[in-house]
């Protein structure tokens, strides 16, 4: 789960960057009362991602709306995975490896246990969605920084 913490965020594969630049801008999105999906629609649709945008979102949100406590990701522009960047990115690590067990554990330590099908259900579909875009959050790539030549 602290795989992650506090790594350079250019340690992490494409997948793994697009997911955290995703979660921040999702979040200053939220703090700015902006539309999350309009905030991030460019991004998802320069990468293919755009059909996963959706369901992206509602899973954001259901991170958000039974949270035990508030969960913190750091500026945009912060060069370190944080704390609570660090357990998500594992989270959405286990969704993808279809490891709804250990995905299930983690989110009944993030939000109220009424929130955690709910959240697992919403974290699969855009996991899917997310590599029907051809994003891979294995643990080869998660751990290597791909080519950018």
């Amino acid at each position: 789960m602290y795989a992650f913490v506090d790594r350079p965020v250019e340690t992490l594969c494409n997948s793994g960057r697009f997911l955290l630049w995703a979660m921040r801008g999702w979040t200053a999105a939220v703090a700015r009362r902006n539309c999350p999906p309009q905030a991030l629609h460019n991004g998802f649709a320069a990468v293919g991602a755009l059909p996963a945008l959706s369901e992206f979102h509602a899973a954001m949100i259901s991170l958000g709306a039974g949270a035990r406590e508030e969960i913190t990701l750091a500026p945009m522009r912060c060069r370190q995975i944080g704390e609570d960047e660090a357990i998500l990115i594992a989270l959405w690590h286990d969704m993808a490896q279809d490891r709804v067990a250990a995905a299930q554990a983690t989110l009944a330590l993030l939000v109220e246990p009424g929130r955690v099908v709910p959240a697992s259900t919403a974290l699969a579909a855009a996991s899917l969605k997310l590599a029907a875009a051809g994003f891979t959050l294995s643990p080869h790539s998660m751990n290597h920084q791909e080519n950018r030549s």
